[in-house]
């Protein structure tokens, strides 16, 4: 889920931002397709790709790249010491923190698993994709010529950061995920006024990262427009025949995720009929799939997850409100597919080891991000860069991005109701086992 507040809200027109969005893809893609068709590669229409839409879409990505080291690092720290604060509610924190790390492990396995097995994005000539990754930018241009990589060995102690502030500059994402972990983890440990005072900074920094993804997602119809405009002009129908293997393959993976994962957890662990889940969840279920929010979700979520469901107050309470920013299983299944979809789409080719780092990198950033109105964007983007993809294929995920928002949305709220149903069942045998102890 991006969970795209920012979608409801309306321009001076009144059209919501998913709507502009949908426009601003039909624009470009409809361009630049008539340009493919009817003139082809006139020097004008290399000019307006060179000198105005290339442009205007780098500025999109610039101000995404600008806000996801602040973003990330002050989202895990909140994350953490939010998990870490469950300690006064005793096992519930870390059987939460359990459910969401395994359960999303799969999710983004799962993802990973259909992208290489369908390959959606393979198809290009490979002179189409070395011809995309030459113009897209000098950090696709490095693609072509630094395929070979670091060991496997430096990847792994490279996790550490020598120097956090270096590794921020250089763009190191996985090195900051491991510092703001830290970080979280001392800080929920201490418990002083003065690391509470460090959190209330964070907090703060973290909002002003809200409201200046807000504003940048304003900007996404017109980057939309121009990055569509840019790559089907050079492409034509081939790339909306990829996108469309895109969205179907997302979908698929999801709905793997959603009617077959959940329902054997909820049998084995939870002791409850898929059946009876999905209809006493339904509610939320639509709700979530309409608003494409987990946040404006929770309220229905809450209710569902203690009256049709059955779980105790306290565990729906807690699993679920932690689990609207923290639990995001539909979020990083399609950060996964997305960053190998594009690898595909511009030929990168990417090593085993590397398609796992990109495992735990989509793990941490939906924990970290995900709340976020348009938080996943800019933590996409960063992975791409990391493993040297050419960060313009996000125009081509905005485009379609409405309704994949809605159908991972529901996936993310489900995990939410499915961990409680599971964990609350959990706490209900440790709490008969205690008493026959006592007993």
């Amino acid at each position: 889920m991006t969970d795209q507040n920012a979608s409801h809200t309306s321009s001076g027109s009144g059209l919501s931002l998913h709507t502009r969005m949908l426009l601003g893809f039909i624009v470009g893609a409809g361009a630049g397709l008539l340009a493919n068709f009817f003139i082809g590669e006139a020097a004008w229409v290399d000019a307006l790709i060179r000198y105005v839409t290339d442009p205007v879409g780098q500025l999109f990505l610039r101000l995404l790249f600008m806000l996801v080291i602040p973003l990330v690092f002050s989202a895990l720290v909140l994350g953490v010491v939010e998990i870490g604060d469950a300690k006064s509610l005793g096992r519930i924190g870390g059987k939460t923190l359990v459910w969401i790390l395994v359960v999303t492990a799969f999710a983004v396995l799962i993802g990973m698993v259909c992208v290489n097995v369908l390959q959606p994005g393979t198809g290009l000539s490979q002179d189409v994709g070395q011809s995309l990754l030459a113009a897209g930018s000098e950090r696709a241009a490095d693609v072509a010529s630094k395929r070979e990589g670091v060991s496997g060995i430096d990847i792994l102690l490279n996790i550490v950061p020598k120097n956090p502030v270096a590794a921020a500059a250089s763009g190191d994402l996985i090195a900051i995920m491991f510092f703001a972990l830290m970080f979280g983890v001392a800080a929920t440990v201490l418990q002083t006024d003065g690391t509470r005072s460090f959190v209330s900074a964070v907090q703060g920094i973290y909002d002003i990262c809200l409201k200046l993804i807000g504003w940048v997602i304003e900007l996404a119809p017109y980057a939309v427009a121009a990055l569509l405009f840019s790559i089907t002009a050079k492409l034509g129908v081939d790339v909306l025949v990829q996108l469309a293997r895109y969205v179907g393959t997302v979908i698929l993976a999801l709905a793997i995720h959603f009617f077959v994962v959940f329902p054997i957890l909820l049998k084995l662990f939870g002791g409850m009929s898929p059946l009876a889940f999905f209809r006493g969840a339904e509610p939320a279920l639509l709700t979530a799939f309409s608003t494409s929010s987990s946040s404006a979700t929770l309220p229905t979520t809450l209710k569902v997850t203690e009256e049709a469901l059955g779980v105790p107050r306290r565990v729906a309470r807690f699993v679920c409100t932690l689990g609207a920013t923290a639990n995001m299983n539909g979020t990083a299944l399609f950060e996964g597919i997305t960053v190998l979809f594009l690898a595909q789409f511009f030929g990168v080719d990417l090593s085993l080891f590397q398609q796992v780092m990109i495992l735990v990198m989509c793990i941490l950033g939906s924990i970290g991000a995900a709340g976020v109105p348009g938080g996943s964007l800019p933590v996409i983007a960063m992975i791409l860069v990391m493993f040297k993809i050419p960060p313009e294929g996000i125009g081509l995920i905005l485009g379609v991005d409405r309704l994949l928002d809605m159908c991972r949305t529901v996936v993310n709220v489900g995990g939410d109701m499915a961990g409680s149903v599971v964990i609350g069942r959990s706490e209900a045998a440790a709490e008969a086992r205690a008493a026959g102890r006592a007993g």
